[in-house]
């Protein structure tokens, strides 16, 4: 891990705290049960960058990207449910 020995332990605790979620993050990010989580990690739909027993901790970058695609996959798969919210709005 030498390349990253330049940035200041200041720097590499600011990215983690902005940039980095936990398992619990995602899932409210995500708007997702535990389970669909834990089997979208399993089907290799999202990857966490460090993955320890129970726990997961993934990008933030990653997670909106994820996001964007359920968001268009409900669109797609879930009609009734975008025409609900935009009713509402």
């Amino acid at each position: 891990m030498k390349e990253f020995e330049y940035i200041k332990p200041e720097l590499k605790r600011r990215f983690i705290r902005e940039c980095v979620l936990t398992s619990p993050e995602a899932i409210e990010l995500l708007e997702v049960s535990r389970a669909r989580l834990s089997r979208m990690i399993k089907d290799g739909k999202i990857k966490p960058v460090k993955k320890s027993g129970a726990i997961s901790l993934f990008l933030l970058d990653d997670v909106l990207q994820k996001k964007e695609e359920l968001i268009l996959l409900r669109k797609q798969f879930r009609p009734w449910e975008t025409s609900r919210g935009e009713e509402n709005d």
